[in-house]
């Protein structure tokens, strides 16, 4: 183990030591004998916490989920026709089945358009006791498909030809093109239904202040397992069980959800017996196993947030040899992947071969026959370099054919602990094998600079999203060039291939499943075989809960952890 993991596992170890011995601090704003608890034959009660201090219920409202916990509290509150699920599945909610050819809800036309429809399930209701219409539905599209109203925009949507109801019950979406996640129109993957009877009024007449309109907030009517009850600014929310949810009553009465913003007073409540349950994105992971491993009342799950990657600049590349997929290959080689999955991630997670979530149903079959590994092997590493015509000095150190040492570039952006720590075990890593790395890590102040951040020299260490559906990306057309004034994003490479760009367009107009894995794994192959994304590990996203609750997970896959709160329980 190199000199800097070294030090890192025993500060991490005395980390741990000092922070079992130390005493917790009192819960802010407690009740004392609060513990969160309920007796077995009162109301069943859950204390939850996020690291956020919210101003919205509705997700599509917090851009780039900029406030945590958001995504969790809507899921609570408000439902979709369908609801994703952890395994990245969409399960029926408010309708009646999920559109597919099977079932005819999915149509294919011969001239190449396509309809969707769903049927709402018998007994909806907002929570004031209107129904809900298939009028709500094509409200919903209609404010979200505004231009005027860009923070609710999908690109699904400029596909959309126009959406009817065929009757109170029915919905149908005709579509102007072939697009295979059309079953996920109306969930929290795009946005879930608004009320019309309380929104329609303020859209009309008050556009320019719609987002500001306070249901969005303390005012917040939705058609979820629970009802928001009470909201103390900057405190707590209050949700309470809806007796009329379609999918049965919620087993768990009343849901306190607390906002506690600073990690160490969060895990203080949590050895405190305060709160029982984090939401939303929480804890970072070595402060999450610290809390794990003290709290005998709790324990951790994890779900595979996203993944973090070198990504290779294919546009005026310096060294130039960065363009050599050759080059990357051996890169690869010499990047001990594994070691930090278990330094920096505790064991937790694993090495990403590619961008697929392991919890995906294709995962294995699709990664074990279409992905191109890379074995750790430094000695194979440094044949492949000097085969590449460069020459190692007596300082260990690569020239190139000029005499100049091979040295590289890799930025990543500052606050970020994880990807920092990475950076240094890439640096050290490549100075094995000869290749001097200038780690830089971009200021904030700089973050938000888009020709800065498209014109890196080499790579940039990053998160993106480990699911299919972010391939859209990666396509040519969202490449940041000088004539787009860089204000294209996405394809942070700035890889550029005709041919790959053929499949991504393929693959999201292919839609039986049978048809589309071959041309997901023709996707996957390019990507390993050409290291046009150098994936490293996945990053995880741990959930802290009590023993005594039952039926609660981490989510995962644009499931957070109230994806089915309706069946959580307590023993």
């Amino acid at each position: 183990m190199s000199p800097w993991k070294k030090v890192l596992v025993s500060a991490l170890t005395a980390t741990i030591l000092l922070a079992a011995c130390a005493p917790g601090p009192a819960t802010p704003g407690g009740q004392g004998t609060d513990d969160g608890t309920s007796a077995s034959t009162g109301p069943k009660r859950v204390t939850a916490a996020i690291q956020g201090d919210p101003h919205t219920l509705y997700q599509k409202l917090n851009p780039a989920s900029r406030v945590r916990g958001i995504d969790a509290l809507e899921q609570l509150v408000a439902a979709g026709l369908t609801t994703p699920d952890p395994g990245g599945g969409l399960r029926p909610q408010l309708a009646v089945a999920v559109p597919s050819l099977e079932n005819d809800q999915w149509k294919l036309l011969p001239d190449g358009r396509m309809e969707t429809s769903w049927t709402i399930r018998d007994g909806v209701q907002w929570h004031d006791g209107t129904p809900f219409t298939a009028e709500d539905l094509v409200f919903t599209m209609t404010v979200v498909r505004d231009k005027d109203l860009p923070v609710f925009g999908d690109f699904a949507y400029d596909l959309i030809d126009r959406v009817e109801a065929r009757d109170s019950r029915t919905v149908v979406v005709h579509w102007a093109e072939p697009f295979n996640e059309a079953d996920s129109l109306f969930s929290y993957r795009r946005a879930v239904p608004i009320p019309r009877h309380l929104l329609e009024q303020a859209y009309s007449e008050e556009k320019a202040t719609f987002t500001d309109h306070p249901y969005w907030s303390n005012q917040f009517v939705g058609n979820g397992p629970f009802r928001l009850d009470d909201w103390e600014l900057g405190s707590h929310l209050v949700f309470r069980a809806t007796d009329s949810y379609v999918l049965g009553r919620p087993k768990i009465d009343e849901i306190e959800v607390r906002f506690i913003e600073d990690a160490s007073t969060l895990v203080s409540n949590l050895l405190a017996g305060s709160v029982e349950l984090t939401m939303g994105r929480s804890l970072a992971g070595e402060q999450a196993m610290q809390a794990r491993d003290q709290w005998s009342d709790g324990r951790m799950d994890l779900s595979f947030e996203n993944w973090i990657a070198l990504y290779p600049q294919f546009i005026g590349a310096s060294p130039a040899i960065v363009g050599d997929v050759r080059f990357r290959r051996a890169l690869l080689h010499a990047i001990d992947r594994q070691e930090q999955v278990d330094v920096l991630m505790g064991g937790t997670s694993a090495v990403a071969n590619s961008f697929m979530n392991p919890n995906q149903a294709e995962y294995r079959e699709i990664e074990e026959r279409s992905v191109v590994r890379y074995e750790y092997d430094p000695r194979k590493a440094a044949q492949m370099l000097e085969g590449l015509g460069n020459t190692r000095g007596p300082d260990g150190i690569l020239r190139d054919a000029t005499n100049q040492p091979l040295s590289l570039e890799i930025r990543t952006t500052a606050g970020d602990d994880l990807r920092e720590k990475m950076l240094f075990s890439i640096n050290d890593d490549l100075q094995q094998v000869g290749v001097t790395v200038d780690p830089v890590i971009i200021p904030r102040q700089r973050a938000s600079d888009q020709e800065y951040r498209a014109t890196f020299p080499a790579f940039e260490l990053t998160r993106n999203p480990n699911d299919v559906r972010g391939m859209r990306s990666i396509h040519s057309r969202n490449t940041a060039l000088p004539e787009n004034n860089f204000r294209v994003t996405g394809n942070r490479t700035r890889y550029v291939n005709p041919d790959f760009d053929g499949l991504i367009d393929r693959f999201f107009m292919t839609i039986p499943k049978q048809e589309r894995l071959p041309i997901l794994g023709q996707i996957l192959h390019h990507l390993s075989d050409q290291a046009v994304i150098m994936g490293i590990l996945y990053n995880t996203s741990p959930t802290l809960l009590s023993n005594r609750l039952i039926n609660v997970g981490a989510g995962g896959l644009g499931a957070t952890q109230a994806w089915n709160a309706h069946e959580w329980d307590v023993l």
